[in-house]
């Protein structure tokens, strides 16, 4: 299997709304993203799929050393092997591999935030700075879309996290920030347990306003002369935020089930919004 056919069953297998939006790319944007998403996903499975807290710390640090190896020219890995091609062309520097990789570590040394400032720091590393490679990759021409790229980052990211609270909770980790479960009167043990209550759902309401409010904002960060080249970008911010309304609609029943949209529908939401995103461009 080539690096490259490793990569795209890597995404594929996924499952994750950010596969639908790679269709609508050109082959070598669609090559360069797929191989960054391959990355992102290997590196995060090294937390998730562990049960050795210290095997995982070794297998990040064998992670860090092969960024280095990526660079010097030399990757062993069929991801850094097919990212090879594409660090130059698209400015994927290895500071910005390395804060993904510092993202993943956190997770194995903190599974609480004390307030949103401390959950905003996590969300930087794990999404903010995907966001800004993705960026690059899709095609941005005005610096003014980095701060689009990480807001919508941050967007996507606090969706996965109110999608996946009582998932998170059962693992071990609760990345709602402590003084916000505090102020709504909800204790960390009744997401573990998948005791909702009405306070709980105030929470989450509160949770989703500020992740409708902070996909706004990047929205409107984004420059128009790079609204066309960032229609793969919206296409995974537009299918985030549709789940959100259906998580909405379900009541935030997240603490037992996990809300999902079906392949169809994603399908959808990135063929409306890549043709709406168009037409807007156009103008």
């Amino acid at each position: 299997m080539t690096p490259e056919a490793y990569c795209q069953e890597k995404a594929a297998k996924s499952g994750s709304s950010f596969y639908y939006a790679f269709l609508f790319l050109p082959p070598p944007r669609r090559a360069a993203i797929t191989a960054l998403y391959a990355f992102c996903r290997e590196v995060d499975d090294v937390v998730d799929e562990s049960t050795d807290p210290s095997l995982a710390a070794r297998t990040l640090a064998w992670w860090r050393d092969e960024i280095g190896r990526l660079y010097a020219g030399a990757p062993t890995h069929p991801v850094t092997r097919a990212l090879q091609a594409h660090l130059a062309p698209y400015s994927i520097t290895q500071n910005r591999l390395l804060e993904i990789v510092a993202g993943m570590e956190m997770d194995l040394h903190q599974s609480r935030y004390l307030d949103f400032i401390g959950l905003a720091h996590y969300c930087h590393h794990v999404a903010g700075v995907v966001g800004l490679l993705s960026s690059n990759i899709f095609g941005a021409v005005d610096p003014g879309s980095e701060a689009y790229a990480e807001k919508m980052g941050l967007a996507v990211q606090l969706i996965n996290i109110i999608r996946d609270v009582g998932e998170d909770a059962r693992n071990g980790r609760i990345y709602l920030p402590i003084d916000e479960l505090k102020r709504f009167d909800v204790p960390a043990a009744d997401l573990a347990a998948g005791r909702s209550s009405p306070a709980f759902i105030e929470l989450m309401r509160f949770q989703a306003a500020r992740a409708k409010t902070i996909y706004a904002e990047a929205l409107a960060l984004l420059p128009p002369v790079d609204r066309r080249v960032q229609r793969t970008g919206l296409i995974m911010g537009a299918i985030y935020r549709v789940l959100l309304d259906e998580i909405e609609r379900a009541d935030f029943a997240v603490l037992d089930q996990r809300i999902t949209l079906t392949p169809v529908r994603k399908l959808w939401i990135a063929w409306r919004t890549w043709t709406r995103s168009q037409a807007t461009a156009a103008v």
